[in-house]
């Protein structure tokens, strides 16, 4: 993402920029150009990160929320897509730059342990987790996956988002304190060999992997 966009969401949240001009919004982040701040609000504005409505004067950031009722409980989610993850070798960058939405019933998300979830997606690319399931799903090449950030407390056989020397992977997670090192480990149809990660290693979880969203298969 730009630097001047997230400046402008940093100001964003604090404060309602629908009130002030685009000289002063650019003041507030030391840019001298209001073309510039128009130009970067309507691509935040493009992207779903701001809410501009010209009529009442305002611009906010939005959050990651239910936007609207579908029925009863039913409601709908708009959920960044943050690019692709694979699910074999790490080979492709863990990109944080948002390249879609998904829009998900809640229906279709299972209920999760942590009391303020943030979801974001990733497409899978690869086919070392497709004997892997998240709620009767498997993990297949093409598919979606919906990640819990704020969940990192992970335990044994959880799926969890793992990035390695700013790599992302899906993978099966393993703590082994006996040899004081973590394995992810592929579940897949082909022979795919465990990554083997040593706690002083370029190494994180990201977060855990809670629902699968398939790709159509339509004739």
């Amino acid at each position: 993402m730009h630097k001047i966009q997230e400046a402008l969401l940093r100001a964003a949240q604090e404060k309602n920029l629908g009130q002030y001009t685009l000289r002063e919004i650019g003041s507030f982040i030391g840019e001298s150009s209001p073309q510039k701040i128009k130009h970067h609000l309507l691509q935040l504005e493009t992207k779903g990160l701001i809410k501009i409505d010209k009529i009442k004067g305002l611009i906010k950031k939005t959050r990651q929320e239910w936007e609207r009722s579908l029925s009863g409980n039913t409601k709908l989610l708009t959920i960044p897509i943050l690019g692709s993850a694979n699910a074999g070798p790490a080979k492709i960058f863990a990109e944080t730059n948002i390249e879609g939405f998904l829009r998900i019933s809640s229906s279709l998300l299972a209920p999760v342990k942590t009391k303020e979830p943030r979801f974001f997606a990733l497409k899978v690319s690869g086919p070392s987790m497709n004997r892997a399931e998240i709620g009767g799903k498997r993990i297949e090449d093409g598919d979606y996956v919906i990640v819990d950030v704020s969940d990192k407390h992970v335990r044994n056989g959880d799926i969890v988002l793992s990035i390695i020397d700013g790599m992302a992977n899906i993978k099966k997670f393993y703590l082994d304190k006996k040899n004081n090192q973590v394995i992810l480990m592929s579940q897949s149809t082909k022979d795919f060999p465990p990554i083997y990660i040593h706690e002083d290693d370029d190494f994180m979880i990201n977060g855990k992997v809670v629902q699968v969203i398939k790709r159509p298969k339509i004739r």
